[in-house]
């Protein structure tokens, strides 16, 4: 079976997924080739730090547990911060959820080197109890951490015209990474992308988190993205 990927030219190309896509690695070695290679430093303990805290998080928690599968997209400009999109399915006009996130796009790439990318956006409860009063994913402002080290925050936000552009170039993509050209975009900077499937498990009214899905349908740990209200 073939998917459509927007390349970096005006021509929609398509890639083999069966033979060409077996796992989340490809996807990454597809971004490896979008930034140019960096000696990265080992973050092996942050990510233990990360991981017992999760742990411990979701296994505190009074559950609920239920699960579905979305589209995920997580894109930039090359110069600027990256996106997080979340959609019903890859041709839905209006995404679920629509995060920018605090790193720019090339550390963010460097970061998915290292074969893990772990994000968790944690939110706060106020004495006034302001934010309880949000949905989960209607929070407006998170703290994040990226691979167990606190990089600033993200902030949800209303898709503009020129989000609904780029995510309507890549309406046909199912699964894939690639570059949208500034010629595309009418603009001066390229985008770069990464859509899948990701499994958004719901564990209770203060935690929700979205996995990846590779494209033979397994669900790994390589790429994770955590929402944690704490008390």
């Amino acid at each position: 079976m073939s998917y459509p990927t927007v390349g970096s030219t005006n021509i929609v190309t398509t890639v083999d997924c069966q033979k060409q896509v077996r796992s989340w690695r490809l996807l990454r070695s597809l971004m490896e080739l979008l930034i140019p290679t960096c000696n990265c430093v080992s973050l092996e303990q942050h990510r233990i730090k990360e991981e017992n805290y999760l742990h411990s998080y979701f296994y505190s928690q009074p559950t609920f547990i239920s699960s579905t599968v979305v589209t995920g997209t997580i894109f930039g400009y090359r110069r600027g911060k990256v996106n997080f999109c979340i959609q019903t399915n890859s041709n839905s006009a209006t995404p679920i959820l629509l995060l920018e996130l605090a790193v720019p796009t090339a550390i963010l790439a460097k970061e998915m080197q290292g074969g893990i990318l772990r994000i968790t956006l944690e939110s706060l409860a106020t004495k006034n109890g302001l934010e309880n009063s949000y949905t989960l994913l209607s929070v407006p402002v998170w703290t994040m951490c990226c691979n167990g080290r606190k990089v600033g925050f993200a902030v949800k936000r209303t898709p503009s015209k020129a989000d609904m552009n780029v995510l309507g170039l890549m309406g046909s993509v199912i699964v894939g990474a690639g570059i949208i050209t500034a010629k595309e975009l009418n603009c001066e900077d390229e985008l770069m992308y990464l859509r899948a499937n990701f499994e958004r498990v719901r564990s209770s009214s203060n935690s929700e988190s979205f996995h990846l899905i590779d494209p033979d349908g397994n669900i790994g740990q390589e790429l994770g993205i955590f929402f944690l209200r704490s008390r």
